[in-house]
């Protein structure tokens, strides 16, 4: 049986509070989560899932496949349980490994000391079965095994992916403060927004909400912006395959006619490097980019029911709350003056600010900004004054909210 054809276990990591939209993502794609932890979720199937799996989801940052389990009290007991598994099958012996892990274990205060014991098991392995080593270090551009190790219990994966699946690829002039592209894709599937109605998008910054609201409305993923993955440097993978499922991508790719996507911001530069990364996107023909205020935009269909998505600054600095508090009531002022019959939503990391906006939320939910608790609130604007009071829905998307994070752990859990 090839590699890429044996089945196994399967986990996809994601950043904290996106599992429930990786979930939804992978049931569109026809796989059955096992379960759902706040940072990933888990399935079965095979390497060619994998390599699938990198190319096609917008939410998710690595996709593992599992190799072994292990039981060890001590860095030695890793050491030999790794060193019993036949890395000959999975890796090259003149080829190139990094590895990395997360590792919780009374007897390892340094996490790069059970990487470099790893290394050696691998290393040792592969030189005693062909006579041959590989190379080793810390990048991530070809083959790289991964250890989840907490208390005895360890478990050793091919990490499938290598480089983040949470940067899409397209963003070569990330901005200032930029949202990561994962999150931007997650905040967008958990809006009412259907794809086909208008996206304004005002402070839009680098760009990154207008593109993969135009990407996913047009059914474009991410691998199309990508040509190198770990799992090319396994044993098994055929690159015909590979150029096929390429093909398959590209015929996914749907034209929308009428699709009306608009940023702005009032920074000259942010609209230049917006217009840069559409452009890299293959989606600058969908975006229509304006230098002005937000408060001057000009909503295509008064009434339409579109959404109106504002990602404002949270304010990191002194002296810059006083004006951000100015610019949140003018972002409530906004959206209920001028965008009548959309359905508005504001991300932001600053709760205090958001109180600002002074308008009834319909909606709450839940997401982390790098490690900044945020909230992507949704309001209906009405026309005229609505009487019945509205009552406010608290989504939590993570799974575990509220309780000890058991899942399995993040990379990194800071925004690059």
């Amino acid at each position: 049986m090839s590699n890429f054809s044996q089945p196994g276990n399967i986990f996809i990591s994601c950043y904290k509070r996106l599992s429930p939209y990786l979930a939804e993502e992978l049931r569109e794609l026809g796989y059955e989560p096992e379960n759902i932890t706040s940072t990933g979720v888990a399935i079965q199937g095979t390497l060619t899932d994998c390599m699938l799996l990198n190319m096609k989801l917008r939410t998710a940052s690595q996709v593992f496949y599992e190799i072994s389990r292990f039981e060890a009290e001590d860095p030695e007991g890793m050491y030999d349980a790794a060193y019993q598994v036949a890395w000959e099958d999975w890796l090259f012996s003149d080829g190139y490994v990094s590895i990395s892990s997360f590792v919780q274990h009374p007897s390892i205060n340094n996490p790069m000391y059970a990487n470099t014991k790893l290394k050696d098991a691998v290393v040792d392995r592969l030189r005693a079965k062909s006579g041959r080593r590989p190379d080793t270090g810390p990048l991530l551009n070809k083959a790289v095994v991964y250890l989840f190790w907490t208390e005895t219990e360890g478990i050793l994966y091919l990490d499938t992916s290598g480089e983040t699946l949470a940067k899409h690829g397209y963003r070569l002039y990330p901005g200032k403060a930029p949202m990561l592209e994962s999150l931007a894709a997650a905040t967008i599937l958990a809006s009412r927004w259907d794809r086909e109605s208008p996206f304004i998008n005002p402070m839009c910054g680098s760009g990154t909400l207008a593109i993969e609201a135009a990407l996913i409305a047009t059914g474009r993923r991410p691998g199309l912006l990508r040509r190198n993955y770990a799992f090319m440097h396994i044993k098994g993978y055929d690159k015909a395959a590979y150029m096929e499922a390429v093909l398959d991508l590209e015929d996914e790719v749907k034209e929308v006619p009428g699709l009306y996507i608009h940023a702005s911001d009032h920074n000259r530069e942010a609209i230049r490097l917006a217009t840069l990364n559409a452009e890299k996107a293959g989606v600058d023909h969908y975006i229509k980019l304006d230098q002005f205020d937000f408060r001057r935009t000009k909503l295509p269909q008064p009434g339409a029911a579109g959404v109106v998505f504002i990602n404002p600054e949270y304010g990191e600095r002194l002296g810059e709350l006083d004006d951000l508090v100015v610019m949140y009531k003018a972002i409530g002022d906004f959206l209920k003056q001028q965008c009548t019959g959309y359905i508005g939503y504001v991300f932001t990391g600053n709760l205090d600010l958001a109180k600002k906006i002074g308008l009834a939320t319909k909606k709450k939910t839940e997401f982390f900004n790098g490690r900044i608790d945020s909230r992507l609130m949704e309001f209906e604007l009405y026309s005229g004054t609505i009487h019945e009071k509205k009552k406010v829905t608290e989504v939590s998307a993570d799974p575990d909210a509220g309780e000890a994070d058991s899942g399995f752990p993040l990379l990194s859990e800071d925004e690059d």
